[in-house]
């Protein structure tokens, strides 16, 4: 009876031996697969391929993967290609939170580029913060974007800076004394323009006769524009994407308002032209970049976005193109597919060249830079200026 004891005693002990040291292994096995680096380096891109601003969306996707695809064909980063995992966020919040969540939790992604705009990459932004993944906008110009925390970087100039600018092409360029403003009360993007363009006027010394509001589902705006008519003010200031912008233009001078119409990058679509027509014409707006800068390097860009997708790129491509690159450099710079490391090497990279120009970022990780102002001329961009941000 002790000999079978004795057996069962010692049976028992080597399958715990056996499991303690099966579970070792495996525990050491899965250590080392977590330690070991991707063979790919995984970015996530939102953007709004689908919805109101879906022009905008699909630029942003065409010049990431063309930057990716030159990456790549140059060998990779630190010897490893890029995989874009694109989502799109169909410029709605909720989609933009879920995209972030999937492509973080999910697709273990080492960073975002995204979103567009500002109110979804608002949605974003936390979420990567919180997850300590960076993330790159190219476009999403309200300034509350970076102030959402450490891991929040764009490669766009900030509302305040174009609200200052057109606010100074008005007054002193165009000699406009009086301004109104009509803008989405519900849009973060379009409220902080017309915030910042208001101060910036009155600053120079014009008045703001009138400041009126509309959502996003609004399509008739004869009430607030008769209200401005009466007014008679030399510009109106309207800081909203294209397709909301011509609609109120047609409006605007079906009523008989001869005002000059302004605005700011979200007008940056062959669409304002295609869907405004001759109400739009002779308006002024700011922007990241101009096809026509005889800048080499905007005309490479411009030439291979061309041979690629057979159209010109706007604005919103070549600041998507910048992003992607910026993010590489970063990358480079860490030596290592981190998250973190590459997160403390975007915050501490010296000058940055890209197509829509050359910056370093300030204490915001916001780039300091210049912008253009683009007048509607001939149903087509004109340059007209190029200013610069003052130090």
């Amino acid at each position: 009876m002790k000999k079978a004891r004795f057996a069962l005693f010692v049976a028992v002990s080597l399958l715990v031996s056996a499991l303690i040291l099966g579970g070792c292994a495996q525990k050491e096995t899965e250590t080392k697969e977590e330690a070991k680096e991707p063979e790919v380096i995984k970015v996530g891109v939102v953007t709004p391929l689908t919805g109101d601003v879906a022009t905008f969306g699909q630029s942003t996707k065409n010049a990431v993967q063309m930057a990716a695809d030159e990456v790549n064909a140059e060998g990779g980063v630190l010897g490893k290609k890029i995989e874009l995992v694109i989502i799109d966020d169909r410029n709605e919040p909720k989609e933009t939170a879920n995209a972030f969540r999937k492509l973080i939790d999910q697709d273990r992604v080492v960073a975002i580029i995204g979103s567009l705009t500002s109110k979804c990459t608002l949605a974003g932004a936390p979420i990567a913060n919180a997850k300590k993944i960076p993330m790159i906008t190219s476009s999403s110009t309200n300034p509350k974007v970076t102030l959402t925390g450490p891991y929040a970087f764009r490669v766009c100039f900030i509302d305040d800076f174009q609200g200052q600018v057109m606010a100074q092409f008005a007054y002193e360029d165009l000699s406009a004394k009086k301004a109104a403003i009509l803008y989405d009360n519900g849009n973060d993007y379009s409220k902080g323009l017309a915030e910042f363009f208001e101060k910036s006027f009155t600053g120079f010394g014009g008045e703001v006769v009138a400041k009126e509001v509309y959502s996003q589902t609004d399509s008739d705006f004869n009430a607030q524009l008769t209200k401005i008519k009466n007014l008679n003010p030399d510009v109106i200031f309207l800081p909203d994407y294209y397709q909301k912008v011509a609609l109120i233009a047609k409006q605007a001078r079906g009523l008989g308002i001869k005002a000059t119409f302004l605005g700011g990058d979200g007008w940056d679509s062959p669409e304002l032209v295609k869907l405004g027509g001759d109400a739009i014409e002779g308006g002024y707006f700011s922007n990241h970049y101009s096809k026509d800068d005889p800048d080499a390097k905007v005309q490479e860009f411009v030439k291979k976005y061309k041979e690629k997708y057979g159209s010109e790129p706007d604005a919103l491509a070549a600041l998507a193109y910048d992003a992607l690159y910026f993010l590489v450099a970063g990358i480079e710079d860490a030596g290592k597919v981190d998250s973190q490391a590459i997160r403390d090497s975007l915050e501490k990279m010296g000058k940055f060249d890209g197509v829509t120009g050359s910056f370093t970022l300030d204490k915001n990780r916001d780039p300091i830079k210049s912008a253009v102002v683009l007048k509607i001329e001939g149903g087509a961009q004109k340059f007209v200026k190029r200013v610069e941000p003052k130090q």
